[in-house]
């Protein structure tokens, strides 16, 4: 079998303009989400970032990637619609997207769910603890109950997407929340995974566990047909019953 072709998308502005999330991830956190792919899949990772040409995402990187990674928040606006729709339409072709973290609010995720993807937060040092719901799905291989996250963001419900095809995993938080922190849905033909954890205010993308549930999205969202085509809408003429 060849090998997965990752590319991973970041906004790279937090660690344009913040020192402390530049300490935490010098090389920008989609670097670091690369990184933790290629720790664990026979892959071929490029990297792609906001203020690059078309952001990094031209027809051609799209149609030469199997599985694409999308961590965005301080600048959801400034993607623009025309490769937004890009997106779409190749994953609605066979691509597979991961969407990480605060990338619920993008056009992209937004685009493909029909919903507004809003939910609670809190910005305070809240402990994660992230619970497998589903231990029999490939997203799920090999990491420990729970995965331990000392420090993130919390993501609270309620969470307005579809309800998922699959919920793999689930969240809890020290002020005691719950958050639906690992789903999956088919769009099309191809697949998407939402994994809740990433705020960039913390390290949580260096951390083992999370790069493991990274990699097995990975690997379950590559395209399963030989070629990339937009569903057909199929209809039949009947004549008059």
């Amino acid at each position: 079998m060849e090998p997965i072709r990752v590319t991973v998308w970041g906004e790279n502005r937090h660690e344009q303009r913040e020192e402390h999330v530049r300490r935490i991830y010098p090389e920008g956190m989609h670097a670091a989400v690369a990184a933790g792919i290629r720790e664990h899949l026979d892959c071929v990772v490029r990297t792609a970032t906001l203020d690059e040409p078309e952001h990094g995402l031209t027809e051609d990187v799209l149609a030469a990637t199997d599985v694409l990674t999308w961590w965005g928040h301080a600048a959801h606006g400034e993607v623009a619609d025309e490769v937004a729709e890009r997106v779409r339409r190749h994953v609605l072709s066979g691509m597979g997207l991961i969407v990480l973290h605060s990338g619920h609010l993008s056009k992209v995720f937004t685009g493909l769910m029909g919903t507004t993807c809003t939910l609670r937060w809190r910005n305070a040092h809240d402990r994660e603890l992230i619970w497998t719901v589903d231990p029999a799905h490939p997203i799920t291989a090999g990491v420990p109950q729970p995965v331990v996250i000392d420090e993130d963001e919390m993501y609270g419900e309620f969470f307005d997407v579809p309800p998922p095809d699959e919920l793999v995993l689930i969240s809890s938080f020290s002020g005691g929340e719950v958050f639906r922190s690992g789903c999956t849905w088919r769009r099309g033909h191809g697949r998407v995974f939402y994994f809740r954890p990433g705020d960039q205010d913390y390290p949580t993308y260096h951390h083992p566990d999370v790069r493991r549930i990274i990699a097995n999205g990975v690997r379950w969202a590559r395209p399963v047909r030989p070629e990339r085509t937009l569903p057909a809408l199929r209809r039949h003429e009947t004549g008059e019953f």
